[in-house]
């Protein structure tokens, strides 16, 4: 027996099925940040894409976490494939930004993916990146 399907089902349909694969290629990348301050801190974690939002300052995605014991976990959920970077930094005095001395160098502490480091400035994209084709974990230590 044969049961005709609306219009608007066979549309929903189709688009499941167009769908499925697009979210079976997504992934999770589980960050854990350490050796942050012992005391009570809030974590800042920004995304990059690519080299040039990541030279622009300009993150995919961005989230915060309380740090606790010096470490903190976070998810950036359902990524396509592809290579990404990662900036922390730990907000120690609460003011929601990065502080820095008169010579620009940073007090509060910071770190990048792959625990890349940079002379004088921020590691390259290429140090900081990492393929993300499944989900991942990966490990970030704040200097």
């Amino acid at each position: 027996m044969n049961f005709p399907l609306p219009r608007a089902g066979l549309c929903a349909l189709c688009s499941v099925a167009l769908l499925s694969p697009l979210a079976a290629l997504a992934a999770d990348l589980s960050v854990t940040v350490a050796d942050g301050p012992a005391t009570g801190a809030t974590l800042y974690v920004a995304l990059y894409n690519d080299a040039a939002s990541y030279a622009d300052s300009k993150a995919v995605a961005s989230q915060t976490a309380p740090m606790q014991g010096g470490k903190a976990r976070l998810v950036f959920a359902g990524l396509a494939p592809g290579r990404y970077a990662l900036r922390a930094f730990a907000d120690e005095n609460g003011n929601g930004r990065l502080d820095a001395n008169l010579l620009g160098m940073p007090t509060e502490r910071y770190g990048f993916s792959n625990d890349a480091k940079g002379n004088r400035a921020a590691p390259a994209f290429e140090a900081a990146a990492i393929s993300v084709d499944a989900d991942l974990q990966t490990v970030i230590h704040l200097r």
